[in-house]
């Protein structure tokens, strides 16, 4: 479809759109959402899993269903901070983002990017995933602005934390804020935090054993309090097996293997795994 199509009012409306229909609506008319190719379908997961995790964040989504007006549906690739509403969809979303590979359609992309903030959507993130990646910054009345990798990009009254622009693409910096995000759920300001205690603890229960082996002691107790950090953070319940797996394992390095699985994976079954 054209862009000069979507100027004459078509006839469907968001209602009549099933969850899992494979449109989104502008204007009253249809909009293919073709399958996601290699370049976005991984960075969209990794984008949801940082921006779901961060401590202030109580809704986020991929893919969710925007009623943006009457006759307009919307479903950003990550959105954040959406709204309920009656029926299917939802409604609005205080952050979206949208990952653009190539071959993307630009002239739909602006339309999207403006219906969104016309709804109220405060922020709009487009993910350029091509060299060089970066990430275009679309707020209503604001002239857009670029943020390039190395950088960070912040929504003051949505998220908790600055995330720096790879972490939406890049799989090490996504785990890397994913574990932090997650920790800080748990009251921990990050990893080594969480070490940094453990440590402390074991050199107070070992100091008998000699001081070397209470930092060894503590160094695995701060790593199995990392790991049940962030699987409580994850509202995940261990098995009585699983959590004496747990707390037997004595191997820091499996240990925080175990933590970063944890805060990327989706049931403590594969987390566990290995």
């Amino acid at each position: 479809m054209k862009p000069s199509d979507l100027k004459t009012h078509g006839p469907f409306r968001p209602e009549q759109v099933r969850s899992g229909d494979p449109y989104e609506l502008s204007n009253g008319h249809p909009i293919l959402c073709a399958p996601t190719g290699r370049d976005g379908t991984g960075p969209n997961g990794l984008g949801f899993s940082v921006l779901d995790s961060d401590p202030s964040v109580r809704r986020a989504g991929v893919d969710t269903g925007l009623t943006l007006g009457d006759d307009t549906l919307r479903a950003p690739d990550v959105a954040v901070g959406f709204e309920d509403s009656a029926g299917t969809w939802s409604t609005n979303a205080q952050l979206a983002v949208e990952y653009a590979g190539r071959g993307q359609d630009e002239g739909e992309l602006r339309t999207k990017i403006q219906e969104l903030l016309d709804a109220g959507t405060r922020w709009v993130w487009v993910v350029r995933l091509v060299v060089p990646a970066r990430v275009e910054v679309h707020e209503r009345g604001v002239a857009m602005r670029t943020v390039a990798q190395g950088q960070s990009l912040t929504a003051p009254g949505v998220l908790q934390n600055p995330v720096r622009v790879e972490a939406l693409f890049d799989r090490a910096a996504a785990h890397e804020a994913t574990l932090t995000n997650l920790l800080q759920r748990r009251g921990y300001r990050d990893l080594d935090a969480v070490l940094a205690q453990g440590i402390e603890r074991g050199i107070e229960q070992g100091i008998e054993q000699g001081i070397e082996q209470g930092i060894q002691r503590g160094s695995a107790i701060g790593a199995r309090d990392a790991l049940l950090a962030v699987i409580a953070a994850r509202g995940w319940a261990l098995s009585d097996a699983q959590r004496t797996q747990v707390e037997q394992c004595r191997d820091m390095a499996q240990l925080l293997r175990w933590t970063a699985r944890a805060a990327t994976l989706t049931t403590p079954n594969e987390a566990l795994e290995g």
